[in-house]
């Protein structure tokens, strides 16, 4: 069975009508059931009491006598009368609708010789002509008697009524389907105005930025007599408490944020000084032990490193807080060209592929941090590789938008590795040659998104890719 068709997937709409037909029918189906089964008995009952004066006009011939009650007028179509005497059959007389009497053929009369003679009404069927009939059999001083009527009026009567009632049954069923579907449509429909508001909290980026959660179940949903209205109440009750803490969140991330952008900016100007004289020492090694001169290469070194650390959260910062990026044409071509050229220099143990197509590739956006963009993904892919790994970046057009990717035959990257997030570092798996801050692919993610594209990662074993979606 297709999984959509299986019960418990089905909506609640849909459940309720059925189980709602369902119930309709057992209902109907149980009282036509009974009231058949009482029409029969009706009609049976009254047939035995026929039966019975019947039988209470039937006197056996006398001895020597062939004549036969069903010789005389005043019985109906259809009765029969056997006589049995002794062994033998001593009239065996039927007389059909609207005709005279007829003897009873010898099979039908053998079938009412087991009749029991105990003036119980019984039911017998006669074969597929006379059909089922309601007979009685009684003792008489020299045998017995067998009266018949026959139940083709009752089981016509019975037929016609289970006809009526089922179509009268169906009839229901389709009319209370119909109105109980329009009455539970329209009994839902507070529940969907609830299920939609939910729907569009739920399609609110709530995991960035500041948030307006303004969406609330209407008052009218909020009735707390109804079921619904409770729904209601506990749904604009978790709203308030989640508004809230989105409140209290995106104020803690907002002076977070300030505080790394006034740190960052602060220490730029300690950390030039230091990188300064630090270098102005250097130059003057001959003047100084070289165990100082050792140190102080290793302080402008740290300097630097430093200092590329404070640039980097100074611009997620600023990135954070939607400062405005420059808007005009790049020729990404050119600069995944100069890119790449850049990597090959500075990881010549790396085996460096340009794909590129024959035309340009033109997008709108700030240069400079699009360098940036390929600058950390060529960096990435050659520190956490070994030598000899071979980098290939693509560039296509799809849909109107620039098409990046920056992919590697390393070792990959580890399974549950969120290499987007800050500070995120991979493990022993992918080797590392040099330091890292962990901010790299965390400033790729911030500068795309700021210019509303995307960014992805497909990893498996043997290759890495970095993909990047930039609108035209």
């Amino acid at each position: 069975m297709s999984s959509s068709l299986h019960p418990k997937r089905w909506s609640l709409r849909v459940r309720l009508i059925v189980e709602q037909v369902v119930l309709i029918s057992i209902v109907c189906a149980g009282i036509g059931v009974v009231t058949v089964f009482a029409l029969r008995d009706f009609q049976v009952h009254r047939l035995d009491e026929q039966l019975y004066e019947v039988s209470g006009r039937v006197a056996p011939p006398l001895p020597g006598m062939r004549i036969n009650p069903l010789d005389r007028p005043g019985f109906g179509p259809g009765t029969l009368v056997v006589f049995f005497r002794g062994s033998g059959v001593d009239g065996a007389r039927i007389r059909p609708g609207g005709g005279d009497p007829e003897d009873l053929p010898s099979g039908d009369v053998d079938a009412l010789a087991a009749v029991p003679t105990d003036a119980v009404p019984r039911s017998v069927d006669l074969g597929r002509e006379l059909g089922d009939y309601r007979v009685l059999a009684v003792k008489t001083p020299d045998g017995s008697v067998v009266t018949g009527l026959p139940l083709a009026e009752v089981n016509s009567a019975v037929l016609r009524m289970g006809f009526i009632v089922g179509g009268v049954a169906l009839a229901g069923v389709v009319a209370v389907s119909v109105a109980g579907a329009l009455i539970i449509r329209k009994t839902l429909r507070p529940l969907e105005r609830v299920a939609a508001t939910a729907g569009r909290v739920a399609e609110l980026p709530l995991h960035r930025g500041e948030v307006a959660l303004a969406e609330r179940v209407p008052a009218v949903d909020t009735d707390p007599d109804t079921e619904v209205g409770q729904v209601g109440l506990a749904l604009n009750r978790m709203l308030d408490h989640v508004g809230d803490a989105l409140a209290a969140r995106h104020s803690s991330e907002t002076r977070v944020r300030q505080f790394v952008a006034d740190a960052s900016h602060e220490l730029r100007t300690p950390l030039a000084a230091i990188r300064g004289y630090a270098e102005l020492t250097r130059r003057r090694g001959g003047d100084v032990p070289a165990e100082v001169a050792h140190a102080v290469r290793r302080v402008e070194s740290e300097a630097v490193r430093m200092t590329s650390l404070v640039e980097d959260l100074l611009l997620l910062a600023r990135l954070d807080a939607g400062r405005p990026l420059a808007r005009e044409p790049v020729d990404l071509s050119r600069v995944v060209v100069d890119c790449v050229s850049d990597a090959r220099i500075a990881g010549p143990d790396h085996d460096w592929k340009l794909d590129l197509p024959p035309e340009p590739v033109v997008v709108v956006g700030d240069e400079h941090k699009l360098r940036q963009v390929l600058v950390n993904l060529l960096s990435n892919a050659r520190v956490h590789t070994p030598a000899g790994t071979t980098v290939t970046t693509t560039l296509r057009v799809g849909g109107g938008d620039g098409l990046l990717e920056v992919a590697d035959d390393g070792p990959g990257v580890p399974a549950g590795l969120a290499v987007f997030e800050r500070f995120s570092r991979g493990d022993t798996s992918r080797s590392r040659a040099a330091g890292g801050t962990g901010l790299g692919l965390s400033i790729v993610a911030a500068v795309v998104a700021a210019h509303r594209g995307e960014v992805g990662l497909v990893r498996r074993s043997g290759r890495t890719a970095f993909t990047v979606r930039l609108p035209g």
